[in-house]
């Protein structure tokens, strides 16, 4: 099936090239936490102060994309990792053009992480612990959500009726209901620039 694919990689233009171009380095921040533990709130405040320093990025959300590129895919664990991997993808593509992407993915168990972190390298992925206690997250339920899946209503619900694990090893753990929104900011733009 693959006998008719012939990749141009090597005639493209470097990584090197974009990141010299743009005056910055690619990466992943992968945001993982239960739905409702501040995610995209905290990378939507990274990515104005990245925006206002010069830093092109873009934010990759699990209601966006299952809008659009994962439209279709539902919360079964074979979905789930087709999930995660079309996101890893998509996300190698834009760290390899030089881009800060800013990936919110509850992303539940240590494997689907790690297959991300396989496919964008390990040496631009770095892992964000948004650690926010479940009571927190049920209390903030904008999308109800949480009350549902006590109810029955939405099956495999992470941190209900399907599994959290925890990153073992993240590069930055946050808890959003201990920490404020503009320290929280501070400490991932904090990450990132170190790495820039």
């Amino acid at each position: 099936m693959t006998d008719n694919i012939f990749p141009v990689y090597d005639r493209m233009m470097t990584r090197s090239d974009r990141e010299r171009l743009l005056h910055q380095r690619g990466m992943m921040v992968w945001f993982t936490g239960l739905s409702g533990s501040g995610k995209t709130t905290v990378a939507l405040g990274v990515e104005r102060e990245l925006h206002q320093r010069g830093i092109l990025c873009r934010i990759l959300d699990g209601d966006n994309v299952r809008d659009g590129i994962n439209r279709g895919l539902g919360f079964s664990a074979e979905d789930r990792r087709e999930n995660i991997r079309r996101i890893a993808e998509v996300g190698r593509l834009m760290v390899d053009t030089g881009v800060v992407v800013l990936a919110c993915f509850v992303s539940p168990t240590e494997d689907l992480r790690q297959m991300a972190r396989e496919i964008i390298g390990a040496d631009d992925f770095f892992e964000v612990y948004v650690s926010t206690p479940i009571e927190e997250c049920e209390r903030r339920d904008v999308k109800g959500l949480y009350r549902r899946a006590r109810q029955g209503e939405v099956k495999n619900f992470t941190g209900i009726s399907a599994p959290f694990e925890a990153p073992a090893h993240p590069a930055l753990s946050i808890d959003t209901s201990a920490l404020p929104l503009k320290e929280s900011v501070g400490k991932v733009l904090e990450l990132i620039t170190a790495k820039q």
